[in-house]
């Protein structure tokens, strides 16, 4: 199932789409060939640890991790939505 473009319009960047063995899509712009190809041989050899993190599960953690330091460093002032 793996496949990939790499497409460039006139002065603009490539365009890099990548597909992996398990169907998964990702896509991102270089400013070289080289760096393009890189990157789709970067997406298909860490393809096995890209789809077996749980995005959702990495973004809670992350989310949870930066609130905890914002209390550590005294940033929250009680409002109720936290945007402080």
């Amino acid at each position: 199932m793996r496949d990939y473009s790499i497409t460039k319009k006139g002065n603009e960047w490539y365009d890099v789409r990548v597909t992996d063995s398990y169907g998964k899509e990702y896509q991102n712009y270089f400013e070289t060939h080289v760096e393009a190809d890189k990157w789709v041989f970067f997406i298909w050899e860490n393809e096995d640890w890209f789809n077996s993190v749980d995005s959702e599960e990495s973004l809670t953690n992350a989310i949870w991790g930066c609130t905890k330091l914002d209390e550590e460093l005294g940033l929250l002032k009680g409002n109720r939505d936290n945007l402080d």
